[in-house]
């Protein structure tokens, strides 16, 4: 993490208290590869929705200089958990399936974004869809089936 304020907001949440995160949250200690790969954020929007960020960082970047599609796809699947975080409302959950297509590319010290929607929410399965952004471009679509397993303990 970038230093300053933190605060425990339950369910391993930490909420920022100043610099360029401040009013952000993020999940630690939940997934020890998010963890290492991010840190990723998220945030309300004013319309209420979702929202998630990070700053693309050298660790981040291929061998070409622009962002790892890896690292993409790992920012895609903490999104959707962001994203379903209500409709999965304290269960535990695994990503069953995950569809996305690169469209743009990411350089070092950009700001990432994504947004999107539970597009159903059945019984034992979340549907999702999101838009990874930087600079107001596309990065990558996805769409993505979240799989609920039990309650949480």
């Amino acid at each position: 993490m970038d230093g300053g304020d933190e605060q425990h907001t339950g369910w391993g949440v930490l909420q920022k208290g100043d610099g360029e995160w401040a009013g952000w949250s993020m999940w630690r200690g939940q997934d020890p590869f998010e963890d290492h790969a991010g840190p990723f954020y998220f945030r309300m929007d004013e319309d209420g929705r979702p929202v998630c960020a990070f700053r693309a960082e050298k660790k981040h970047m291929n061998g070409g200089g622009f962002m790892h599609g890896g690292c993409i796809m790992t920012f895609a699947d903490y999104c959707l958990f962001v994203i379903a975080r209500e409709a999965l409302a304290q269960t535990h959950s695994v990503t069953a399936t995950f569809n996305g297509e690169f469209v743009g590319a990411v350089p070092l010290g950009a700001l990432v974004e994504c947004r999107g929607e539970v597009v159903k929410n059945a019984r034992s399965m979340v549907f999702v869809r999101g838009l990874i952004t930087t600079g107001g471009e596309p990065v990558m679509n996805f769409s993505a089936v979240v799989k609920k397993t039990r309650p949480r303990a």
